[in-house]
């Protein structure tokens, strides 16, 4: 379609200073609620490019909004711009290789999801303009995705009250329309406090809250037999209490991830989880407080604007990558198991063809058995028509959060990647603003989904965004 090259013919216009973004920010990686400068960078590119900006959305420091245009229905781009701890690794090398011993990196990918959004956004406020259209482009500056849930602080806060669709992109092994499927996550503290003693001399007078996490972390390895087979339930040990095994541990904190197909399965055995801290509690002696730190919503489909992006992969297709990038994704792929490599194909339902790239569309249709996380983009699912699509930014295979996300970061293959998932966005929120019919679809299913009950956030009303989670809480 004509309307179609002029909008892409937008996204190239723009695309290397929003490349050199991506670059910048995986030179800075920040975790969890401290990404100052990536957030910093983002504002400085809005405010280039002309949007009018917010910043401290919903009182976080690091989350941000740009918009443009006037009048008509409100696109919403979502970016994310945080990293991950302990995966600082060079680029362009297919060895582990770390530039900070311990430091973060980006290990999904969210320095290309980031500036991809802009993109998007950037063009398709752009191609507005020069038609004389009406309509209003938004980009969401959203960090702390990885474990903080930012997205549903934002919500919870009102920031996508006024917003029409949303539209995002994540970095991926595949060409594809995001399937629509993510675990309702809480993240909570356990934290136990007991009685010092010496524990030799006095042990007796001791009450462990050690102990205490050590039995919990035991009840809840019995209850995995007993809860549904898609649930998910892991921990980090965040203080033990001390390093002198003569001391009897008077405190001791441990974070879970509580993870369930939906909702009300969470939030149920979110409760199943503290009543095994209580008894852990019980049998010790100590005391139990219990914080939840952050939570995230299942993913709502929509199936118009998921067709409508479908559509729009297939006439755009994906990148087209060259023999360097098929090389270089050869040789990240020695770095991988033939277990992980027969996992990506499994996802998608389709057999492994040996390629180390994908330059095919995924079909709608095929078998897919994805393997499932949590994502803070579910609740922003709940608050209005959501799509996403994937991008192949890495060689097929390349399990996320680790040491080769990182050394493909910026390759050219995940540069092509990211211009063409902003190709893709762009054109679905053109799609939007032009053919109301779409637009109706979307909102008249997401209606029929949200049902009597509506979207309740799975954040209590007293949680805050925790701006020191980075820190342990």
């Amino acid at each position: 379609m004509d309307h179609r090259n002029d909008l892409w013919r937008h996204v190239d216009a723009a695309q290397q200073r929003l490349l050199e973004l991506s670059d910048r920010v995986w030179g800075m990686p920040e975790v969890c609620y401290t990404e100052q400068r990536s957030c910093a960078e983002h504002l400085a590119e809005l405010k280039h490019q002309g949007f009018r900006t917010v910043e401290n959305l919903a009182d976080i420091p690091t989350a941000l909004l740009g918009e443009a245009g006037e009048g008509g229905p409100v696109v919403a781009f979502l970016g994310e711009y945080d990293a991950l701890p302990g995966l600082s690794q060079e680029a362009d090398v297919a060895v582990p290789r770390e530039i900070q011993p311990g430091g973060p990196g980006h290990g999904c990918g969210h320095n290309l999801l980031g500036a991809g959004a802009l993109l998007a956004a950037t063009a398709l406020k752009n191609w507005l303009a020069e038609r004389g259209l009406p309509g209003r482009v938004r980009y969401y500056g959203c960090p702390a995705e990885e474990g903080g849930a930012a997205k549903a602080f934002m919500v919870r806060a009102g920031a996508f009250a006024d917003a029409d669709v949303a539209i995002t992109w994540h970095p991926s092994s595949f060409w594809e329309v995001a399937p629509a499927l993510a675990l309702a996550n809480t993240r909570a503290d356990f934290a136990f406090t007991g009685r010092a003693a010496h524990a030799a001399a006095n042990p007796h007078l001791g009450r462990s809250a050690l102990d205490a996490v050590e039995l919990m972390n035991v009840g809840v390895n019995y209850l995995r037999e007993h809860m549904p087979s898609d649930a998910r339930v892991h921990y980090a040990l965040l203080d033990a209490g001390g390093i002198a095994p003569n001391v009897v541990q008077a405190h001791a904190r441990v974070r879970y991830s509580i993870r369930a197909r939906d909702l009300p399965g969470m939030l149920e055995l979110v409760q199943r989880v503290r009543k095994i801290a209580e008894g852990a509690a019980l049998m010790t002696e100590t005391t139990l407080e219990m914080r939840i730190v952050s939570a995230v919503s299942d993913l709502l489909p929509n199936p118009p604007l998921e067709e409508a992006l479908h559509a729009i992969l297939a006439e755009l297709g994906p990148p087209r990558f060259d023999a360097a990038d098929h090389a270089f994704a050869e040789e990240i792929r020695k770095t991988l198991s033939a277990q992980e490599i027969a996992a990506a194909w499994r996802s998608i339902g389709l057999e492994d063809t040996g390629q180390p790239l994908a330059d095919f569309l995924v079909p709608r249709n095929a078998p897919r058995n994805p393997a499932l996380g949590s994502t803070d983009v579910g609740d922003v699912s709940w608050a209005v028509p959501t799509v996403q699509a994937h991008a192949p930014t890495v060689a097929i295979g390349t399990p996320f959060h680790t040491w080769q996300v990182v050394a493909q970061g910026k390759r050219p293959a995940a540069h092509k990647a990211m211009v063409q998932a902003a190709k893709a966005m762009a054109a679905t929120g053109a799609a939007v603003l032009t053919d109301p019919a779409l637009l109706a679809a979307a909102k008249a299913d997401h209606r029929k989904r949200l049902g009597k009950d509506g979207y309740t956030s799975p954040l209590p009303p007293e949680v805050q965004p925790p701006l020191r989670m980075s820190l342990g809480g």
